[in-house]
């Protein structure tokens, strides 16, 4: 089991919180909380050792827009592919998007 913290730029805070994924067969799943603007911190525990360097390169292409809301990110990994990991991130930040719409709510 391996624990990996990262910092990166943000925009304006997230809207609100939320869950995507379960962590089972191969999968993972995104907490996602808005934090004070400016900053987004990751914090990935993963069952896999030894791909800090994939993790640092597949976080640092996704959070290379700063203008993504600032968030506290929590990421539980049971082995999931970049594909799945990037998916899962982007789904956390729209499903937050629209939680915090006025008349819309998430499936």
């Amino acid at each position: 089991m391996e624990r990996l913290q990262f910092e990166f730029p943000a925009g304006a805070p997230a809207a609100s919180r939320t869950v995507t994924g379960v962590v089972a067969s191969g999968d993972l799943e995104v907490l996602l909380e808005p934090q004070a603007a400016g900053s987004t911190s990751v914090a990935v525990q993963t069952s896999v050792d030894g791909y800090g360097g994939t993790w640092t390169a597949l976080l640092a292409r996704v959070f290379a827009d700063a203008a993504l809301p600032a968030a506290r990110i929590e990421i539980n990994d049971n082995g999931a592919t970049p594909g799945v990991v990037r998916m899962r991130i982007e789904q956390a930040y729209e499903e937050a998007a629209l939680a915090a719409t006025p008349g819309r709510s998430t499936p």
